[in-house]
């Protein structure tokens, strides 16, 4: 990525209509001759969460008729380099959409405002602490967070009574209940579960916290990874129900989360593990007369934390308007807002009050009684602001864990493919 040094050097180059363009942002209406006008560029890519994003800036176009906000409907493929390109060139949108994983690096390069002036008292203290450190960079809180998701356990509720479990229904569950569950419902040709892993690196971080796991100490080029018993409990999990056990289908290790729900509605497996979004298709596409429970949140031997990446809303720094931007992701990211922009999208919204009042509005329908119950759960995560994590992801982390959970390296290979590839990737 260039870094805003070089694209300042760039724009005293040319001309001063583009030196304005590279100043000035994407706002509008400077001149008082009509409203300000922000754009902001949504990635809410499901029907019903479209919708809500529109009613909610519908909401503030028309109780702000000097401040419109218009919606550049984007999608999330390609999203970084769109956004790499946009603000090199200076069309960055006033108001940028992405997650907590991926805008530490244009928060550190200089591309987003400082918003902590404009986070309410208020709502600072309803943000949970690991969900704002999540938007925090170097003291400085660069987004809001507006939607979360955990990892929990989808259950076939007929299997698990006909093979006589009694189904979990305490605040949480830990890892050893679901291995004996999982070991309970294998039988007749059907397994006990079935965990899309043919990315693991996401999941297998997400949930080390849990584990007192945290893969990196640090941030930026100067993070150092280490893996010990807390990053290692997980995967070795995992090996141990998949080849001792026998509980895991083979074939779900390879596949998507998604491709596994299938042999969950097929009766082939009996739980299955899956980002807490799966509710609503599971709501939509399951066959007629499924009776499927959500079980409550995963613990493991530090307690049920996950690690918390959140969709965010940031403010380009070089808008026209950062205040009027700010107070529109404030009023964006409102409880009543929240509540309605994570149900529309089934997910979790990032503070309390948010979380509680879709709580009682929904109660343990459809799911979200333990889903929205694991959101208090969700803590800081320390991969986000590791410079190279997501090439480390994708070039080392993944294939490391794939050839672990074919049994071609052991515990002790995989630690020093983890640990020899981050040091090849930061140099």
């Amino acid at each position: 990525m260039k870094t805003r040094r070089a694209v300042v050097a760039a724009c005293l180059m040319v001309t001063s209509l583009l030196l304005a363009a590279c100043g000035s942002g994407s706002g509008s209406g400077d001149s008082g001759d009509g409203p300000v006008t922000l754009t902001f560029q949504s990635l809410s890519d499901q029907p019903a969460a479209i919708a809500q994003t529109q009613k909610i800036v519908g909401d503030w176009n028309k109780a702000h008729p000097d401040v419109q906000v218009k919606i550049v409907q984007a999608g999330w493929d390609g999203v970084y380099d769109k956004l790499i390109t946009q603000f090199n060139a200076g069309t960055a949108p006033d108001v940028v959409h992405y997650e907590a994983a991926s805008i530490a690096p244009f928060a550190t390069d200089g591309y987003l405002a400082d918003l902590t002036q404009y986070l309410p008292a208020e709502k600072k203290a309803d943000i949970p602490k690991g969900v704002l450190d999540s938007v925090t960079v170097d003291g400085k809180v660069v987004a809001f967070p507006t939607e979360l998701q955990s990892y929990v356990v989808f259950a076939n509720k007929t299997q698990l009574q006909q093979a006589g479990v009694t189904i979990p229904t305490g605040a949480t569950m830990s890892w050893d209940q679901l291995r004996q569950i999982a070991k309970a419902t294998t039988k007749d040709g059907r397994f006990g579960l079935g965990w899309g892993l043919s990315s693991p690196t996401a999941a297998f971080v997400a949930l080390a916290p849990g584990f007192g796991g945290k893969y990196f100490e640090g941030t930026g080029n100067d993070a150092k990874l280490s893996v010990g018993q807390g990053e290692q409990a997980l995967p070795q999990l995992v090996d141990a129900m998949a080849h001792q056990d026998h509980s895991i289908m083979p074939v779900t290790l390879t596949q998507s989360g998604t491709k596994a729900l299938a042999p969950f509605y097929a009766g082939q497996i009996a739980m299955t593990v899956q980002g807490s979004y799966q509710a609503a298709n599971i709501e939509k596409d399951a066959p007629k007369g499924f009776d499927w429970v959500v079980l409550p949140p995963l613990a493991g031997s530090a307690g049920p934390a996950q690690a918390a990446n959140p969709q965010t809303l940031s403010v380009n720094k070089d808008s026209g308007h950062v205040k009027e931007a700010a107070e529109f992701v404030d009023f964006f990211t409102s409880t009543d807002n929240l509540a309605a922009m994570n149900e529309a999208d089934a997910l979790i919204p990032p503070t309390t009050s948010a979380r509680q009042a879709l709580t009682t509005k929904l109660g343990t329908k459809n799911g979200w009684g333990p889903i929205l119950a694991s959101g208090q759960y969700l803590t800081s995560a320390p991969y986000l602001f590791a410079g190279k994590y997501a090439q480390w992801k994708d070039t080392v982390a993944t294939p490391a864990y794939q050839q672990f959970l074919g049994q071609k390296i052991d515990a002790a290979g995989l630690a020093k493919q983890l640990e020899d590839g981050w040091k090849s990737v930061s140099k």
